[in-house]
């Protein structure tokens, strides 16, 4: 189904979400109409901030706002959709667009698998209404759809769009740029050259394939590395974890601006802490690229600055190689709290491969690698 067609019957003025590969149509579209139109479109930091805006939105206006997400946002919908939304508390209606990964009986990527499984009795469970839209869903049935979803709306209730694979089309092309010179994949070759057997914490997305790709380069083990293939945002916490309980161990942590920016109260958390061993690098390329190439706002914000108002002790914002490589060999001896952004240009290679562990054989060799 044409994406324009879809949102013509939905008939909405305002959406937000965090985009998703799932449904690169519909973040094609809304960039291709709206571009940077605050008014009526907003990439959120998470889902639950889509959900909070759109609330705000809804109070200001009356009208219907629509969320966006792939299902494993579900889970940062759940608190405000709960307390505050739900038609027993504010009575705030929403309509949802959920992109399907994991869908069963169809071959994804392993951090998908169980929660293909349970996005739809997920969706039951938080009285969340939904419709499954496939290749071979036809207007009438979404017109149906919709006509009995206006009636849960009225009521206060918020409805969704399940997305499977390939059910949405956009024609027309949208270029995603930025004028950033260092090549991401590059940048890991360099960080790796510079950690050598140090432990390395990496981000969901493509920041994680290529640092598998790094490796096997270099033919090094694979067992330095913890790749966090699912649980977007959680890269950091995940490296305080470690740091905290190994400290005499110099951590690396690879994270994406996308990434840091939708649980970026971990960034305040580490600062407090001051782990002396973690050094946090973020390849910011502006953009949610492993999901398509929609932006971030990380072009508009100083990301050093609020690592240094967050209590890092070292910080540092490089745009060449040469500098990169100062700045790793500053951090690497520096014994303290480090934090490094790199401004990265957008796109990967065509054939960047995926790791061919699985999570559990990573975790084992990783586990087995730090505590021996």
């Amino acid at each position: 189904m044409e994406i324009e067609k879809l949102l013509e019957i939905i008939n909405a003025d305002f959406y937000t979400g965090v985009p998703d590969s799932q449904l690169k149509a519909l973040c094609n579209y809304l960039q291709y109409k709206y571009g940077q139109d605050k008014k009526h479109h907003i990439i959120a930091a998470n889902e639950g901030n889509a959900a909070a805006i759109a609330s705000g939105y809804y109070l200001a206006t009356g009208k219907i706002p629509v969320i966006y997400l792939q299902n494993s946002g579900i889970g940062n919908i759940i608190n405000p959709v709960a307390s505050l939304t739900n038609n027993l508390v504010y009575a705030i209606p929403q309509i949802f667009i959920i992109g399907y990964r994991g869908e069963p009986n169809v071959k994804d990527e392993p951090q998908h698998i169980f929660q293909g499984q349970i996005t739809l009795k997920l969706l039951e469970c938080i009285d969340i209404s939904y419709f499954v839209i496939t290749k071979e869903t036809s207007s009438e049935e979404i017109n149906a759809a919709m006509l009995s979803f206006n009636k849960l709306l009225q009521q206060g209730k918020s409805v969704a769009f399940v997305v499977k694979k390939g059910a949405l089309s956009f024609d027309k092309t949208v270029e995603y740029k930025n004028n950033n010179k260092i090549n991401r994949e590059e940048a890991i070759q360099h960080i790796v050259k510079v950690s050598k057997d140090a432990p390395i914490i990496s981000t969901t997305g493509k920041i994680s394939r290529e640092l598998y790709e790094t490796r096997d380069l270099y033919n090094n083990s694979h067992k330095y590395d913890f790749l966090t293939v699912g649980s977007m945002g959680h890269a950091s916490s995940i490296a305080l974890g470690i740091a905290i309980n190994k400290p005499d161990k110099k951590i690396y942590l690879l994270d994406g601006d996308g990434a840091m920016l939708m649980h970026m109260g971990a960034m305040a958390l580490i600062g407090s802490v001051k782990p002396k061993n973690l050094i946090h690098v973020v390849l910011n390329n502006c953009a949610h690229e492993s999901v398509g190439g929609c932006p971030t706002v990380c072009d508009v914000i100083n990301i050093e600055g609020i690592a240094k108002s967050c209590g890092y002790e070292f910080t540092a914002s490089v745009s060449d190689i040469e500098e990169l490589d100062k700045v790793l060999n500053k951090a690497d001896n520096a014994g303290c709290l480090s934090f490094i952004e790199v401004k990265c240009s957008l796109g990967a290679r065509e054939d960047l491969g995926r790791p061919k562990t699985s999570p559990i054989e990573n975790k084992n060799s990783f586990m087995d690698n730090i505590r021996n």
